[in-house]
Order: C-alpha cells, then sequence, then structure tokens
C-alpha cells in the first residue's frame, strides 16, 4: 500500500487539488494508495480564529465561519460537474451547519474546552477529504473516503493526542485490506477510546500519514507540499539554499526542531522505528526529487546538511555566588518554568554551576521570569542569585550534521565566519552527540549569519563580496569597469561573486541587494537612484547587514572619513584612496585601526600612498617581519614628478601645469597638488604604519610656488600669476642644469623628523631617472642599511589608482 500525504497548499484551492489528481492518476499505476490530505489552505487557521472569538462572547466568529463556508462551496463548484455538485454540497453543509451549532454553543456559554475545540478544528479536514473523494468520484475514480474515528485510536489528551498503537495498528490493517484503489483519509483527528473525536497535534496531518505507513508497512511515505524538498537553509534567508538530496532521520529531526516547516518531528518516530523511508515532494514541481530522509544517509561529501534557525527566542540567565555546589538550583529553575508551561528551547550551564542560561520563547518571557521569581524568593531577598537577567529579540541558529562528530574544527570554523562578519554569540549549546551546534545571536543578525554559514559550510567553492561604494569619479569610474570586466573571471579562477549592491555621487545614491549591473549603472544610478544622504546611505547598508560587505570611499571628503568609526563598528570593512582618515590626528588614526581589529573588519588604504604600487603593504612586510625602518626617501606625488619631468627651458612652466591638470594627473585646483600638502600626507601616513608617532603640523614643508600664485582668486588667476613668475621657474630650471642635477619634489623621513620640498637630485640617485608620473619610495632600514628597497611604478591616475582599490578588495576577499 502506497501512502501519500498533501498539505494545506496542495490542496489550497481547486487549481491545486486538480494537480493532486494528477499525481494520484500516476500513483495508482503502482498499486493502491492511501492519500491522507489536510484541510483546505488557510481553512484551520479560520477554525482556530472562530473558536476563540466565539468563547469571548464576540459575534464576529459568524464571519469567519461564513468564509469558511464560502471557501467550500466555491471550491465544490469548481471541482466537480453541475449534475454530481448537488450530492456534495449537501455533505458539505451538513458538516458546515454541525460546525456552526457548536459554535454557537460555545458563544453562549462562552467557554471554549479542549475536547470542544478537537471538534471544530476537525472539520476542517473531515470537508476537505469529502470534496476531494467526491471530485475524484466524478472524475471516474474508484475513490473511497476513509475515516480516521474508525482505526486511529487515542487518549483523551485533547489539543494533542496521544495514540494507541497496540490498537490502532491492527485497526489500520484490517481496515485498508480491501482492494480499492484509492483511500481519501482526512489528516489530524482521531478518536479516543471512548469514540470522542480527539487531534493529533501540531502537524497532525503529517503524523496520520505516518502512522498508516507505519502500520501498512509501506514501502516509503510521500509527503507532498509546496517545497521541493527539504533545504540547506531557509530561502526566504538565503536565496543560495538548495534541496537537500538526502538526509538522515536524526538530522531531519534536528532541522525540524529548531524551525524546518517540511516535517515536524512527531511524524518521522512512525516511520523511524519502522525504517521506513520518507519522501518530500513538491506538488507545483512533481517532476523534481525531492529530499528522501531514511536511516542512514550519504554525505556526499558534506558534514553539514543543514542550517535552521528559531526566531522570537529571550534569554533567561539565572546567576549568584549562592548556586555554587548546590545541587537542586536546575530542578528547581525547570520545574518553575514546566509549572508556567513554559518550553525551554536550549540550555546551556557554566562548569562553575555559577550561571544557567536558557533560551525560551519571546512570548513566554514576563511568565517566565513571576514564575522563576516566585521559586526563588528567599534567595533573590537573601541575594544568594542575582536578579534574574532576560535578553529579548535574539534567534537561535543551529548547524545540523551527523557527520560532524568524524571531523575536528567544525564549531571553530563556525564561531569564526560568525567572527569575522561581526556576528556576536550570546550562548553556544552543543550536545554529545555532535549533531547540533547551536548558537544564540540577536535576531538582526540572522540574514547575515545564515548567508556567512551557508556560504562557508554549502558554497565554500564560491564566495559572496558586496561592495558599497561612495564616490563614481575618475577613480570610481574605473574601478567599477575593472568589477565588470574582472567578474566572470574572479567566479570562475578565484570561486569569489562580486557584487556592487551600492553607488553614489554627491546627487544620488542607488541600491540593488543583488547586486548592479555595472553595464547600466550610469543609467540606474541616474534614472532610479534616490537623492544622496551619507547618513541614510550608511543606514541602508547597515540595515541590509550583508556578510563580506566592504565599503568603498573614493572621495577626498572629509565628511566621509569621519564616519569611518562607524562602519568599521558595523564589522564592514573600508578601503580607500582618501588620505584625510590616515592623517588626522594620531589618536584618531590609532582609534580606526583598534576599531577594525576589535569589530574584526579590515581598514586599507594602500592607494593612500603610490596610487596602485605596493607601497603600504611592502612597509608593513617589514614591519611584521621584525624589520625597522631608518629612514625613507620618496617622490610621491606623480603630478609633481609629471611636472619637473617635462618642464625645462623652452616650456613654460604654466603650460606644463595646464597639460597636467587636462591629463588628470593633478586634482581640477591644481594648486592642491603644488601646495605640496599630499606630500605631506603621504609621507605621515608611511611613518604613522612604520609604528611611529608623528602629527602632520611636525613635517615642515619648503614652498616653491610663490605665495600671490597661491593667494589667487581663481584658477584662471593663478596660472595668469604662475606666467608672470616663469622668471623664478626658469632660473631653477637653469640652476638645476648648471649643477647637472634633475629636480624633484621629495618626501624625506631620516632620524625621527620629516620634511617635503623641492630638492636638486645628483645623477647617481635613483630619484634622478625617475620618468613620467611615476613614484619611487626607498626604504632604509635595518636589514637594507646600505642598498636601500625600492618600490617604483606609477603614481598618479585614475587606473592605476582603481587597480589599487580592487587588490584591497581582493585581499579582503582572500582574507575573509
Amino acid at each position: 500500500m502506497q501512502v501519500l500525504k498533501f498539505g494545506g497548499t496542495s490542496v489550497a484551492s481547486a487549481k491545486n487539488i486538480a494537480l493532486v489528481k494528477d499525481i494520484l492518476l500516476e500513483k495508482k499505476e503502482n498499486g493502491n494508495l492511501v492519500a491522507v490530505v489536510s484541510a483546505l489552505g488557510g481553512v484551520t487557521t479560520l477554525l482556530v480564529n472562530a473558536s476563540i472569538m466565539a468563547s469571548n462572547g464576540d459575534t464576529e466568529y459568524l464571519k469567519l465561519l461564513s468564509e469558511v463556508e464560502k471557501k467550500h462551496i466555491k471550491t465544490t463548484q469548481e471541482l466537480i460537474s453541475v449534475k454530481n455538485q448537488g450530492k456534495t454540497l449537501g455533505k458539505v453543509k451538513i458538516f458546515l451547519n454541525d460546525l456552526e451549532d457548536i459554535c454557537r454553543g460555545v458563544f453562549l456559554i462562552q467557554e471554549l474546552s479542549s475536547k470542544t475545540s478537537d471538534k471544530i478544528l476537525g472539520f476542517g479536514e473531515r470537508l476537505s477529504s469529502t470534496i476531494i473523494t467526491d471530485y475524484l468520484t466524478d472524475g471516474g475514480l474508484s475513490a473511497t473516503l476513509a475515516n480516521p474515528h474508525e482505526f486511529i485510536i487515542t487518549d483523551n489528551n485533547y489539543g494533542r493526542a496521544n495514540v494507541d498503537f497496540n490498537i490502532t495498528s491492527p485497526k489500520v490493517q484490517e481496515y485498508f485490506s480491501s482492494n480499492n484503489s484509492i483511500y481519501i483519509c482526512p489528516g489530524f483527528i482521531a478518536s479516543s477510546r471512548d469514540n470522542q473525536s480527539t487531534t493529533l497535534g501540531r502537524g497532525g496531518s503529517d503524523y496520520t500519514a505516518a502512522i498508516l505507513a507505519s502500520s501498512l508497512g509501506a514501502p516509503e511515505l510521500e509527503i507532498w507540499t509546496d517545497v521541493s524538498g527539504m533545504m540547506t537553509a531557509d530561502p526566504r534567508l538565503v536565496r543560495s539554499a538548495y534541496v537537500i538530496k538526502d538526509i538522515s532521520y536524526d538530522e531531519a529531526m534536528e532541522l525540524s526542531h529548531f524551525g524546518a516547516k517540511v516535517i515536524y518531528p512527531p511524524t518521522i518516530q512512525p516511520a523511524l522505528e519502522k525504517g521506513i523511508p520518507i519522501r518530500i515532494k513538491n506538488t507545483f514541481k512533481k517532476e523534481d526529487e525531492g529530499t528522501l530522509i531514511s536511516a542512514k544517509a550519504s554525505t556526499n561529501g558534506k558534514l553539514i546538511k543543514g542550517l535552521s534557525c528559531i526566531q522570537n527566542i529571550a534569554l533567561l540567565n539565572l546567576s549568584g555566588s549562592g548556586m555554587v555546589g548546590i545541587p537542586d538550583f536546575s530542578h528547581r529553575l525547570f520545574r518553575a518554568l514546566s509549572n508556567a508551561k513554559v518550553n525551554v528551547v536550549l540550555i546551556t550551564q557554566a562548569s562553575s554551576e555559577h550561571t544557567i542560561c536558557v533560551g525560551i520563547d519571546a512570548a513566554d518571557a514576563s511568565r517566565s521570569q513571576g514564575a522563576i521569581e516566585n521559586e526563588f524568593a528567599f534567595e533573590l531577598a537573601s541575594r544568594k542569585i542575582n536578579p534574574i537577567e532576560f535578553e529579548k529579540d535574539l534567534a537561535i541558529i543551529a548547524l545540523v550534521g551527523s557527520n560532524m562528530k568524524e571531523q575536528v574544527g567544525v564549531s571553530g570554523n563556525m564561531f569564526s565566519v560568525l567572527g569575522q562578519n561581526g556576528v556576536n554569540i550570546k550562548a553556544i549549546a552543543q550536545g554529545s552527540s555532535e549533531k547540533n551546534i547551536s548558537v544564540v545571536v540577536n535576531a538582526v543578525e540572522v540574514k547575515k549569519a545564515l548567508n556567512s554559514l551557508h556560504e562557508s559550510f554549502f558554497l565554500s567553492e564560491k564566495k559572496v563580496i558586496n561592495v558599497f561604494m561612495i564616490g563614481v569619479g575618475n577613480v570610481g569610474s574605473a574601478l567599477i569597469e575593472q568589477l565588470r570586466k574582472q567578474k566572470a573571471y574572479l567566479s570562475q579562477h578565484h570561486h569569489i561573486d562580486l557584487r556592487v549592491v551600492a553607488l553614489a555621487n554627491s546627487r544620488k545614491m542607488y541600491f540593488q541587494e543583488r547586486g548592479i549591473d555595472l553595464k547600466e549603472w550610469k543609467e540606474k544610478l541616474d534614472a532610479e537612484g534616490e537623492a544622496m544622504s551619507t547618513n541614510v546611505f550608511l543606514k541602508q547598508m547597515a540595515d541590509l547587514n550583508l556578510r563580506n560587505s566592504i565599503f568603498i570611499d573614493n572621495t577626498a571628503n572629509s565628511d566621509i572619513a569621519s564616519v569611518y568609526q562607524g562602519v568599521l563598528k558595523e564589522s564592514i570593512s573600508i578601503v580607500t584612496p582618501n588620505k584625510i582618515a590616515c592623517t588626522n590626528s594620531y589618536q584618531e588614526y590609532l582609534d580606526l585601526k583598534q576599531t577594525a581589529l576589535k569589530y574584526k573588519a579590515k581598514f586599507l588604504f594602500e592607494t593612500n600612498v603610490g596610487a596602485g604600487l605596493p607601497v603600504i603593504n611592502t612597509l608593513n612586510d617589514l614591519i611584521k617581519s621584525g624589520d625597522e625602518i631608518i629612514k625613507i626617501q620618496a617622490v610621491l606625488s606623480g603630478s609633481l614628478n609629471f611636472i619637473f619631468n617635462n618642464f625645462n627651458e623652452s616650456t613654460k612652466f604654466a603650460d606644463i601645469v595646464k597639460q597636467a591638470q587636462v591629463e588628470g594627473y593633478t586634482e581640477p585646483d591644481p594648486r592642491i597638488d603644488l601646495s605640496g600638502v599630499d606630500v605631506k600626507r603621504k609621507i605621515l601616513i608611511l611613518i604613522r604604519e612604520s609604528g611611529l608617532n608623528m602629527e602632520i603640523d611636525d613635517i615642515p614643508s619648503r614652498p616653491f610656488i610663490p605665495e600671490d600664485c597661491m593667494q589667487a582668486p581663481t584658477i584662471d588667476g593663478f596660472f595668469s600669476k604662475l606666467e608672470e613668475h616663469e622668471a623664478t621657474f626658469q632660473k631653477m630650471i637653469a640652476d638645476a642644469k648648471k649643477a647637472g642635477k634633475k629636480i624633484k619634489y621629495v618626501a624625506t623621513f631620516n632620524k625621527g623628523k620629516a620634511e617635503t620640498g623641492v630638492q636638486l637630485i645628483e645623477s647617481s640617485h635613483p630619484l634622478y631617472n625617475l620618468e613620467g608620473k611615476d613614484n619611487i619610495v626607498l626604504f632604509t632600514t635595518k636589514r637594507y642599511p646600505e642598498q636601500p628597497l625600492v618600490v617604483k611604478g606609477a603614481g598618479a591616475g585614475a587606473e592605476v589608482t582603481a587597480s589599487g582599490i580592487f587588490a584591497d578588495i581582493m585581499r579582503i576577499a582572500n582574507a575573509t
């Protein structure tokens, strides 16, 4: 005998029931079958609410009963031919009249007993099974309506009756011994030994199917629902979740306990005892293979079978020195909770016996607190224990897999992944069977936590990196284009899915959680972007709470730099060419470093010095390996190097500066570059990264541009003033040529002192042959005392700066 169960969504409408019929027709070819059906979708909820309203004397219950009536009459009319409708509608009307009479009685006496509630709730399955049986018969099939009151026998524990299998199993075998091809059996309902209606509690229709499969020795129990099987995680929270092909009974029970709604633990038990496999199938995609639950499932190389979570959890903490060594504290705590009808979901206790922590449904928090305070009134008054601590807005995340015990480091990996993404763990529980590792986290962190863990344990071959970018000018645009071109390569060769989730300029910002199409980013930003607000941008970024998030600041804006602390505290890494944050006060610089460390975020700014050159990374490697910086000598301005390399006696200084501006080597206002302040910031960053405390005002700078040029009211005025001082610049060239040297703007750090300014460099010096817009840095260290370590290359331009930012992104991607 085949046993199938169809849930509420599978029989929610006439259209869905027609799909059920198609499935039954296919299954019928393999022999006789029993189809257990739930109430029509949403009906049980209507019945629960109607009964409660009636018990409260609220006449609104009649409206809900009217909805129930309309739903069943409409379904009957849509499914059954006109000539046969009358017979079915007559049966439906009888049921509905009985239902209304019972609810009327509840309304009159304003009392709803568990016994009466079972009678009312059972109408859902009785109605649906009657309609479906008549629908099949109307279509020419041989279908028989089964009556569970005759073969599922329980005690009188109304609402969650316990099945007497000694009586039930023989009755089931006898009842289904005839040769009828299709039985339609209402789920959820049963009968007590004294012939009173009972129900089987949560997941009751699944349980009915499992009872029948167990009693009849079915080769397999099929549960048809609206999903294609048990998933590795909740697909509403984890988009990359996928169907688990096969899973063990124990693993399925663990996932079910922790919120997987496909099946419920009591469903599994009868099948488990008989070793009957359970297959989860999708009514709406019947061709999908589904999930097979059996005694021993294959691992397919996966230690973890699934992730699940329970929302709306509160943590209750009982602590105090008076608990140590006293044997009955735990007993009294759980007795108090039991008497208050509070279910404990999670338990953890420190070996010191100083604290006991339990997780409960948040709705039970106040009732639990009252019960515990009553139980421990004396201890609280005498301060042997501390006031009861409650923390709400939490959730439990469970990592489930029977094979975890065979592999070292699973829990360590779990905690590491959560820590790297800034998810704070409130409590931990792991049974000695090692089938489940549970952690309590803040409710707002659930999505990020689940996605991070799912990526690590199930999609380790592909890591998602989420990028939030402010600044889409020359550098930002170049970076976006590089990201676009390399996206497929990174996915294929480095297994990284790099998504740009948000873009912003000074006017607009645009968010797309699943990633912006980088071919159309300009159009999207202009057409669909909202007004730019830094605070709103940061809030949306934090609210999305995505794992492996990176904030990129491509601006030179001090207001943006000022928010770095807040970004890092959200465990969001930062990559930036903006030098302001690292050149504010030394204490602010240290605070950013320490915040990044504390919140497991990265703060990378390689492009602060030398654009795409690995200057800071080289310096960091020297320091980490125990080397010590003695001297730094560097040309750190690509724009100034370009200007001095192209300026000679046959050119005008103003013309060369203008050329550098046009080619994008200087800021729109070239005075920013010519002032040397940018070079001061760069050498300051190198000094600080060497481990030394220095402020920007400690670095003197020798200006070479006349003051009246720098004070010109406009950029055009500035260029005019440069032309007036052409003789000054020509003299610089003549003096350099006479001495056989070249002009370079050099930053120097030596013996604890730093300075910047124009220097004449002799031909034997490494700085002499520095061409074009290149940068060069010479590190003289204890290990490189005679021949300095040299880092040299292009130090300006949007493309190279973008490549440096890209490199920092990849460092974070490879480190997380």
